[in-house]
């Protein structure tokens, strides 16, 4: 007869008690609260290291096309969409972030238009935080999350009248604290310009900001931007009406008052002059 089993004593023979459990659970919750944090601020800062090489090699990509093209700008165009389109501005495509519509996922757009073949891969054209998908709620991710400066290249006009509209790179003085593209909200994209109302820039007036199109958040409530000279930088935006809540599968309402907005200010400033009479 094996004796073995009668020889051990009643508290070798049992299992965790149920305190016992919930003390490991606990533990186990506070290690996993103390680390996750870390762990997501970690992967937010190499999306926006991600960030910044993208838009270093968008930025090279503009500069190299202006040297193979007489210092002209790439064309800036609103709206335009189709094979066809694509040796006339830097980007073809209207993206929509309630819908599926071809253009959110068209590579070749991309690849084709005039920046492509210096891009070199469609991946530099998408910041990595970007959480936007092709059919609005569902799909796969949209190929685009950047736009153009609104006053560089050619487009018929600025958008705000009496400011420089920009048509080749030597007209560009403040090269270093010119943006050339920015992360754009993924529920206010479409095409590939981005539009900045200069009015209360010279003079300043604050009361008259308003933002038309709003930049993307995706970096705890910054935003890619990449500059003429090549630099790319991520900015943290200060004024909570600049990164309202985002709505995926809905659109974001444009063209808002932000009265005394310092964001507006900063983009401004970086964005064109004023023509004549200017006192900045």
């Amino acid at each position: 007869m094996n004796h073995t089993d009668r020889s051990r004593s009643p508290r070798e023979s049992r299992g965790f008690t149920l305190i016992e459990l919930l003390v490991v659970i606990a533990i186990i919750a506070i290690l996993a609260g103390m680390l996750l944090p870390a762990l997501a601020k970690a992967k937010t800062k190499a999306q926006g290291i991600l960030c910044m090489s993208n838009g270093k090699q968008m930025a090279l990509s503009y500069n190299l096309f202006c040297g193979d093209n007489n210092d002209v700008l790439p064309g800036d165009l609103d709206g335009v969409t189709g094979y066809p389109e694509t040796n006339k501005t830097w980007c073809v495509g209207w993206l929509d972030n309630t819908t599926f519509r071809q253009d959110n996922t068209n590579q070749i757009y991309l690849m084709n238009s005039q920046l492509g073949k210096y891009a070199g891969a469609v991946g530099v054209y998408r910041c990595p935080a970007d959480k936007a998908l092709s059919k609005g709620k569902t799909g796969v991710p949209r190929v685009r999350s950047i736009s153009m400066n609104g006053y560089l290249g050619e487009r018929g006009g600025p958008y705000t009248g009496g400011y420089a509209q920009f048509k080749k790179l030597s007209e560009i003085q403040k090269s270093s604290q010119t943006w050339v593209f920015v992360d754009e909200r993924e529920d206010g994209i479409n095409d590939g310009w981005f539009a900045v109302n200069m009015d209360g820039y010279d003079p300043i007036k604050p009361a008259s900001y308003t933002i038309v199109d709003f930049p993307a958040s995706y970096h705890n409530g910054a935003c890619g931007f990449s500059f003429i000279d090549g630099h790319s930088e991520i900015r943290k935006w200060i004024d909570h009406r600049t990164k309202p809540p985002v709505k995926f599968g809905a659109p974001l309402s444009l063209g808002q008052p932000s009265p005394n907005n310092p964001d507006v200010a900063w983009l401004q400033d970086r964005t064109s002059v004023k023509l004549a009479g200017a006192t900045r």
